[in-house]
């Protein structure tokens, strides 16, 4: 959460000599979204008066996640501004390389395969002696067991399909 928040603060700015009640405000709705402040990576004003009276402020802040390794690791670009009176601040966040299916087993909803698939599982929990479980180690046996017969019927009723940007229908009579 980034942006202008017209707020002064102590908080954030050294040479701001109080505390603003709306700052609080803004930490319960950063907290809400599991953000933090961020301090910048060297501190200086994000605004920048044009009347020699008025100081530069720190009003210009940023809110990420604290587990984060952008946490406490924005810049603050005073050269930027150009003809406005407010810095750039920015981010650099890794964007890890994603692993795309292209291919997906699936059942068609409503389908035979479909019914036969609970069906058959149905019959397979029917059919599940559950009279000798006395510990955990045969708890354990049955729901294996369970897990490898539901993995082999999914196999047998469900089909490989590709994945495309039409797979999934989202226009439905709800929208």
């Amino acid at each position: 959460m980034i942006g202008d928040f017209n707020i002064r603060d102590s908080i954030w700015d050294p040479n701001f000599p109080h505390h603003s009640h709306y700052s609080q405000d803004l930490f319960d709705i950063a907290n809400f979204f599991h953000l933090k402040l961020s301090r910048p990576t060297k501190q200086i004003s994000t605004r920048y008066s044009d009347n020699q009276q008025d100081s530069n402020l720190i009003i210009d802040l940023m809110f990420l996640r604290p587990e984060s390794s952008e946490y406490n690791n924005h810049i603050i670009h005073p050269n930027l501004r150009l003809t406005s009176d407010h810095t750039s601040l920015t981010v650099n966040i890794l964007i890890f390389e994603e692993q795309i299916l292209l291919r997906r087993c699936m059942l068609i909803k409503n389908s035979d395969e479909e019914n036969k698939f609970v069906n058959k599982l149905i019959e397979k929990i029917k059919e599940m002696n559950t009279s000798y479980i006395h510990n955990e180690s045969i708890l354990e046996q049955i729901v294996q067991e369970f897990a490898s017969n539901m993995e082999r019927t999914w196999y047998k009723y469900s089909k490989i399909v590709n994945i495309t940007k039409h797979s999934k229908e989202w226009w439905n009579n709800h929208y």
